[in-house]
């Protein structure tokens, strides 16, 4: 297949997910394979909250539409017209998928195909039905896929290279196990705020948007705020209160009422709205129904931080604090462009 052949398929792909929204489905006459797929993509979006239950209907269609509103036309053709092709016989690349959020290692999937490489696919337990869907959608688009697309149940093999997602853990497997070929190895990673006080009350509420979509599992998700000293959280927990409805989602509230008990019993001072605490920390990486902060003093002390830091942490949000931050907002509806842990997939495909 042709480069501008899969492209073409991806956007037909496109036009199939934006279809889908929380508010309603609705048929679109001219997409393709709808009487094969529409009915039972619906059906799996209900029942992907039995697989996993933090895949509520809500977090799944948000998902879909993102990847609905990249896969464009204009998108695809402003991501690849950034690179020089070779042409090379298409390599076997092996990806570990993670699967903390629905569809989080789609990215990696589509950026293999759209090479022109063939992808050998080993998902998360977590997150196993979703993606595999979408690759037999792209096979009724046309079956030369059947030959660029394997799914691997077991032990991963044959491969050329591999991009491997996980924790910092399971990176020191990865690490050695994919010694001898080319790799991307994905490690843990969180997303931080910095505020100085001048955040408009919108601004306030998109940032609860990157706080709570995904109920905070994402590495795009903000965990860490940055304030100045003396900052008011009062109007911080008066722009996110329109997100307390996510206390009555049973998962989170059992992590919220554990986190918050397990802080209290340590005797640590915690700001509380009965639906998220933030405790003052220096670490990155908070638990689900939490967000850490830490007051600073001066904000060139906060940039030379995240410098030194800056291979822990996957976002930066703020009103142009930080060079290269990310709009309130934002970090949950990345470009085709923005790449995890900021490395270019397309390069490192390129230079097999």
């Amino acid at each position: 297949m042709s480069k501008n052949e899969i492209k073409d398929c991806f956007i037909e792909l496109g036009k199939f997910l934006n279809q889908f929204s929380l508010e309603e489905s609705t048929r679109n006459k001219t997409v393709k394979n709808n009487d094969a797929f529409f009915e039972p993509f619906v059906d799996l979006i209900i029942l992907s909250q039995s697989h996993n239950g933090w895949f509520t209907p809500e977090q799944v269609y948000f998902s879909i539409q993102s990847w609905a509103n990249a896969l464009t036309e204009e998108n695809l053709t402003k991501w690849l017209s950034a690179y020089n092709f070779k042409p090379n016989e298409p390599k076997k690349i092996g990806l570990i998928l993670a699967g903390n959020i629905p569809l989080v290692g789609f990215h990696d999937f589509l950026t293999v195909l759209i090479t022109g490489n063939d992808v050998l696919v080993k998902t998360s337990s977590n997150d196993q039905h979703l993606v595999k869907f979408i690759a037999n959608y792209l096979i009724a688009l046309d079956e030369r896929f059947l030959s660029k697309i394997f799914f691997v149940e077991g032990k991963l093999e044959g491969f050329d290279a591999v991009i491997a997602t996980g924790s910092n853990n399971t990176s020191r497997y990865f690490d050695y196990y994919f010694k001898n070929v080319p790799n991307i190895i994905r490690k843990n990673r969180n997303s931080v705020a910095v505020l100085n006080g001048k955040e408009t009350d919108e601004d306030l509420f998109n940032l609860g948007e990157d706080i709570f979509r995904y109920f905070g599992l994402g590495c795009r998700n903000v965990s860490k705020l940055f304030v100045p000293k003396g900052y008011d959280f009062k109007a911080f927990f008066e722009a996110i209160f329109a997100y307390k409805d996510v206390i009555f989602y049973e998962k989170y509230a059992n992590n919220y009422d554990y986190n918050k008990a397990v802080f209290l019993m340590s005797l640590y001072n915690l700001l509380d709205n009965e639906f998220l605490t933030l405790k003052e920390d220096t670490s990155y990486s908070s638990p689900i129904s939490s967000v850490f902060y830490e007051f600073y003093d001066d904000l060139e002390d906060v940039k030379l931080r995240l410098k030194t830091d800056e291979d822990q942490i996957q976002c930066i949000v703020s009103n142009n604090l930080i060079e290269n931050s990310i709009a309130f907002g934002q970090t949950q509806k990345p470009m085709l462009w923005d790449y995890a842990d900021n490395v270019d997939t397309i390069e490192f495909l390129n230079s097999i």
